[in-house]
């Protein structure tokens, strides 16, 4: 077999570095898909019908188109349009976050309907204002239900994070796909960042088991 994994010794730290580098993007727009898709959520079960058409329009656009396309829209599209030379870091941001948000309104949606509905009979009967009902009572009950399913998201978000390399992001895959140009041998690098990617989502399946056990003793 013509494989020699001596020769990208060199290249691990450059390689390991991209673990950072692809988090720093998935995190922050981990975060951003969880704010918009709370309120995208919040919208849904509301009684307002423009909201309502809003949050499902969008939900439908962005789960009906693939993500690299949404990606290279933003990444290309803006410096056309806007003449604003967007960076590949907030591109990613942008793309993966709206993108996350979209599947995240449905996973929280179905969490607070899962609520039991007298929970919320209960707060309106002792006169709990709306707002002040949902943050404290029935978005934490919900959020407590759909903990696997979005832990389940954040890692498919970070495995997915590996189409940024399209457009030039040093990421795990582009920082292989550099290290494999200048060896002229890609199966290597690949398969390393392959067994990167796969102890990351371990580790991020790992972090949700323990979060879901604290929550459930702490019940």
């Amino acid at each position: 077999m013509n494989l020699d994994f001596s020769q990208i010794v060199p290249y691990i730290p450059f390689m390991i570095e991209g673990i950072w580098v692809t988090l720093q993007f998935v995190l922050v727009a981990i975060l951003v898909g969880f704010v918009i898709g709370t309120l995208l959520a919040l919208c849904k079960i509301g009684s307002i019908k423009p909201l309502r058409w809003f949050a499902d329009a969008y939900t439908s656009m962005f789960r009906g188109t693939p993500l690299i396309l949404q990606l290279m829209i933003i990444y290309f599209a803006i410096p056309q349009l806007f003449a604003y030379d967007i960076s590949p870091f907030l591109s990613a941001i942008l793309a993966f976050g709206l993108n996350s948000s979209a599947y995240v309104s449905e996973i929280i949606r179905a969490g607070i309907l899962a609520v039991d509905k007298g929970q919320t009979e209960a707060a309106v009967a002792l006169g709990v204002p709306y707002r002040q009902m949902m943050i404290n009572i029935i978005l934490p009950q919900a959020l407590k239900n759909i903990l696997p399913a979005l832990m389940n998201e954040f890692i498919t978000l970070t495995k997915e994070s590996a189409i940024v390399s399209t457009i030039g992001y040093l990421d795990l895959m582009r920082r292989a796909q550099v290290v494999g140009a200048d060896l002229y041998r890609n199966f290597e690098p690949l398969l390393f960042v392959g067994i990167l990617y796969w102890s990351l989502v371990m580790v991020l399946s790992l972090l949700g088991r323990w979060v879901e056990r604290r929550l459930n003793v702490s019940d």
